[in-house]
């Protein structure tokens, strides 16, 4: 490769502040940064009114994106203000935690004007997400405690048609300007659809907020709020789900891209290139990823192996694969039985928190079962945030669809990942730091939240979390899947492999079942560079931990150590390697 790891961290934030930033605060730049900070939330609430009602903030729970070419030039406006704004204040005029917001709110606005720039609404759905699902997610998250949340729920409801033609003209947008999804997503969206566009209104997942009687309803209430959704479902929502359904029938499926590859679209060599920057928050080339996957491949391959002699298996890697595919004791046999698996290796990790971690969230989680009809295309597992404010419960979502292709020997890797120490904890942390800017807060760069979660697999090890030699592997496995995703990712949509080419790695190295492996395809397919992450942002964690624990031998803390990967919410990989090398040296010089 071009560049080490260490090289990871080369890109984003050249000119953030370190932990010794030691400049006198200036009270007019202070106030200055404040003023930008307020300008921001307003242009963050309008922009993005789903955070802002997570937070609590009543008028943006009534309220959905609105993508709509007039509200992007009023966002372009505000966004061209506030980057004026901010290149009138001088950073080390600012103490060194508003230093670091400002390079931080400089970066995000940069990549904001970036990804309008190259329109990339235009791409309006991946293979099992989109606008068209966004409303049924809500309708499975919001909470109803009052009846200004019910009224709030109503708005959203009466804007989901306006939402839904809104996409419907950037997708067409897409087809008149040649950038477009494949017809392998486009199929898989169509099954999605074509299955909300049948429900009938009374199942309608839009209506859940009202299942029962909500909170500060009574009865009477309850059935009239009801009745005014359902109405609304009938006459206004359903008749856009239709017309999306038709849409892609009769439009967008003729006009699906013939390639896979991204870098086949229009300007898409750019738009992919920027897709690795954003998702990785590093400058690294999609060849040099391409080349870290392959290095990946074959270290964790000599992992599997090694383990595999270790084990007294009698056969080879192929063998104890296919052993491992196909051997029923290894399968759950029904729904509740992968859910109680979960539920206990989730309990048991909780039990294991204290040891690693100083300070632990307020917010607990559930374990859920993926909605049947998001199931089909959807991954083994994920995390669905929660919020303090609304008074929900994280989710760690598992897929209990296609038992036999949900091995039980991956369950504690994938627990891990999505709940806690992973996702779950991760986030309910963030959403805990009230002291930082909202930005700060909804800030998610890939590489730092995915690569948290992929080391959380790691720290399973330390936790005693893998019991067999099976689980063991299945770890190994799970690593590997990342790795693969990296060849995977960059074969697709860099040196234009098909789908076969891109899953050999998957076949000959993981014990990942057949069906969840062309699940992960479709979704590389669908979302590119998103899948880069996982490993970048994970070996810069375990990098700065190695480091950290050589300078300071024994007095290395480790759950010191991950407060302080965690203390500072999501953030690009370069600043985090900032915030560490900060507290080591304070650490070593306290020491002395």
């Amino acid at each position: 490769m071009g560049r080490s790891i260490r090289g990871l961290v080369g890109a984003a934030l050249a000119m953030a502040p370190t932990a010794g930033h030691a400049a006198r605060p200036s009270p007019r730049a202070e106030a200055a940064w404040a003023a930008l900070v307020a300008e921001h939330a307003v242009h963050d609430a309008l922009l993005d009114p789903l955070s802002a009602g997570e937070e609590g903030d009543g008028e943006a729970l009534a309220r959905l994106p609105d993508t709509s070419s007039e509200a992007g030039a009023q966002a372009e406006a505000r966004r061209l203000s506030l980057q004026a704004g901010l290149a009138r204040v001088d950073p080390a005029r600012l103490s060194a935690e508003h230093a670091l917001d400002h390079a931080l709110l400089s970066r995000a606005l940069r990549l904001e004007a970036e990804a309008s720039q190259l329109d990339l609404v235009r791409i309006a759905f991946e293979n099992d997400w989109g606008f068209h699902t966004l409303g049924d997610h809500l309708g499975r998250t919001t909470v109803i405690a009052s009846r200004a949340d019910a009224e709030a729920w109503l708005s959203r409801l009466a804007a989901l048609p306006a939402w839904v033609d809104q996409h419907l003209g950037h997708l067409q947008r897409g087809i008149d300007t040649g950038f477009t999804q494949p017809t392998l997503v486009v199929d898989r969206v169509l099954e999605v659809a074509r299955a909300q566009a049948a429900t009938p209104p009374e199942a309608s997942p839009l209506l859940l907020p009202f299942a029962g009687t909500p909170r500060g309803l009574d009865a009477t209430e309850a059935d009239a709020f009801r009745a005014r959704a359902l109405e609304l479902v009938r006459t206004e929502v359903l008749p856009r789900q239709q017309a999306f359904v038709a849409f892609l029938e009769q439009s967008y499926l003729p006009a699906a891209r013939p390639s896979l590859a991204w870098r086949s679209l229009p300007d898409g060599e750019t738009s992919y290139r920027f897709l690795v920057q954003r998702e990785t928050t590093t400058d690294l080339t999609p060849d040099e990823i391409h080349a870290l996957g392959l290095a990946e491949v074959a270290r964790i391959r000599g992992l599997m192996e090694a383990d595999l002699r270790a084990s007294g298996f009698p056969g080879d890697l192929s063998a104890w694969l296919a052993h491992l595919r196909t051997e029923p004791r290894y399968y759950a046999s029904s729904a509740d039985e992968l859910l109680r698996h979960a539920a206990e290796i989730a309990k048991r990790a909780d039990d294991r928190l204290p040891a690693l971690f100083g300070r632990l969230p307020r917010l607990p989680y559930g374990v859920r079962p993926v909605p049947d009809e998001l199931a089909e295309g959807y991954t083994t597992a994920r995390y669905w945030p929660g919020s303090p404010a609304l008074g929900r419960a994280g989710g760690y979502m598992v897929n209990t669809s296609h038992l036999d292709q949900r091995p039980l020997y991956e369950l504690p890797a994938l627990t891990l990942h999505e709940a806690v120490p992973g996702h779950h904890l991760q986030i309910a942390l963030a959403q805990e730091l009230t002291e930082l800017p909202a930005f700060r807060r909804h800030a998610s760069p890939t590489a730092y939240v995915e690569g948290w979660a992929l080391y959380a697999e790691f720290l399973g090890e330390e936790m005693g979390m893998y019991r067999t030699p099976e689980e063991r592997f299945g770890r190994w496995s799970m690593e590997m899947w990342r790795a693969c995703r990296l060849v995977a990712d960059t074969g697709i949509h860099w040196l234009g492999w098909d789908l076969e080419q891109a899953r050999t790695c998957f076949t000959e190295n993981t014990a990942l079942s057949p069906h969840n492996i062309q699940t992960e395809l479709e979704r590389y397919v669908s979302w590119p560079a998103q899948a880069l992450a996982y490993k970048v942002g994970e070996l810069t964690i375990l990098r700065l931990r190695r480091e950290a624990e050589a300078a300071l031998g024994d007095r290395f803390d480790v759950r010191a150590f991950h407060d302080v990967i965690l203390g500072s919410g999501a953030l690009p990989l370069d600043v985090l390697e900032q915030q560490v090398q900060g507290w080591v040296a304070t650490q070593r010089e306290q020491g002395r």
